[in-house]
C-alpha cells in the first residue's frame, strides 16, 4: 500500500471524511462557550475547544472501529471501514487513537486547573462508549453524554465551576442525541438485530418515532428553561423555533422508517444544532 493510500485509510478511520459527527460534538460546545461568557468567550478558549473536539472525536472513531472490528463486517454500512477492509490493523487504530488523545491532552494544557482535570473523565466517556453498545440498552444516552461533556468543561474554563444549568444544559443535549442517534440506529436496525447490537432504535421498538420526537420536545423545553436562567430575548427564542421546525421536519422523514430517510434526518441535525447557536450568537451580539 502505498503512503497516499495509507493516509487515506487512516482518515477515513478517524471520519475526517465525514464531518458530521464532529460538528454534532461542536454545536453543543460553543453552545457553552458563548452563553457562559455572555457572548464573549476568549478566542483562544474556541480555539482549544474547537480542535480538541475533533481530535477527540477522531480518537472515539478509531476505537470504536477497534471495538467494532468483528461486527462491521456484517453491516451494509460499516463493511467498508478499514480495519475491516484490512487497510489497517487493530494495532495501527489504536496507535492513531492514543497519538490523538495526547495531541487533545497537550492542546488542552492551557486550560483552567478545573477544565483541565475534566478531561479525564471526558476521555473515559469517549474511549468506553463503543463497548456500552454490548449491553446497555440505550447507548445512545451514554453517547450524549460523552458528546456534550465540552459543555461542563467550557463553564468551568470561564467561571471557574460547573453550576447547574451547565448540567441541564448536558441533559438537553443527551436528549437531543437520543434523538439524533436513533434516527441513526434506525438505518441498521436489521443488521443490529443480527449480530446482537444494542441500540435505543431496537429498545424502543415501534414507539421510536414517538420517543424521538418526545426528546426533540424536552430537549428544547429545557433550552428555552436555559434562556430564561441567563435572562435572553426573542431572538435566543427564534433560534429555538427554527429548531423546533427543524425538529418537525424530521418527523415526516422517519415516519415511514425507511432508511435513507432515516439517515438524512440524521445528517440533519447539523442545522438544529446551528440554528440554536445563531440564536445565542445574535441575542448575544
Amino acid at each position: 500500500m502505498t503512503l497516499s493510500n495509507k493516509l487515506h485509510a487512516y482518515a477515513r478511520l478517524v471520519r475526517l471524511d465525514k464531518p458530521i459527527g464532529s460538528l454534532l460534538l461542536m454545536w453543543p460546545t460553543l453552545w457553552a462557550l458563548w452563553l457562559a461568557s455572555a457572548g464573549r468567550p476568549d478566542p483562544m478558549l474556541v480555539v482549544i475547544f474547537m480542535v480538541g473536539t475533533v481530535l477527540m472525536r477522531s480518537a472515539g472513531c478509531a476505537v470504536n472501529d477497534w471495538a467494532d472490528r468483528d461486527f462491521d463486517g456484517h453491516v451494509e454500512r460499516t463493511a467498508k471501514r478499514p480495519i475491516v477492509s484490512g487497510e489497517v490493523s487493530p494495532k495501527e487504530a489504536i496507535v492513531v487513537a492514543v497519538v490523538l488523545a495526547l495531541m487533545a491532552l497537550l492542546i488542552a494544557l492551557p486550560l483552567p486547573t478545573l477544565s483541565l482535570l475534566m478531561t479525564i473523565p471526558a476521555a473515559i466517556l469517549a474511549g468506553t462508549y463503543p463497548f456500552f453498545k454490548r449491553f446497555f440498552a440505550i447507548p445512545q444516552a451514554y453517547l450524549g453524554i460523552a458528546f456534550g461533556f465540552g459543555i461542563p468543561m467550557a463553564y468551568a474554563a470561564i467561571v471557574g465551576e460547573v453550576p447547574a444549568i451547565a448540567w441541564w444544559l448536558l441533559v438537553a443535549n443527551v436528549l437531543w442525541t437520543i434523538a439524533y442517534d436513533t434516527e441513526y440506529a434506525m438505518v441498521d436496525r436489521n443488521d443490529d438485530i443480527r449480530i446482537g447490537i444494542k441500540t435505543s432504535a431496537l429498545t424502543f421498538g415501534r414507539f421510536d418515532v414517538a420517543i424521538i420526537m418526545l426528546c426533540y420536545a424536552i430537549a428544547l423545553a429545557i433550552l428555552v428553561a436555559v434562556g430564561m436562567v441567563h435572562h435572553l430575548g426573542m431572538i435566543y427564542y427564534g433560534g429555538l423555533v427554527v429548531a423546533g421546525l427543524i425538529a418537525v421536519y424530521h418527523y415526516f422523514l422517519i415516519r415511514t422508517r425507511e432508511r435513507a430517510k432515516c439517515f438524512k434526518a440524521f445528517l440533519h441535525n447539523n442545522w438544529f444544532g446551528l440554528a440554536v447557536f445563531v440564536g445565542i450568537l445574535g441575542q448575544l451580539m
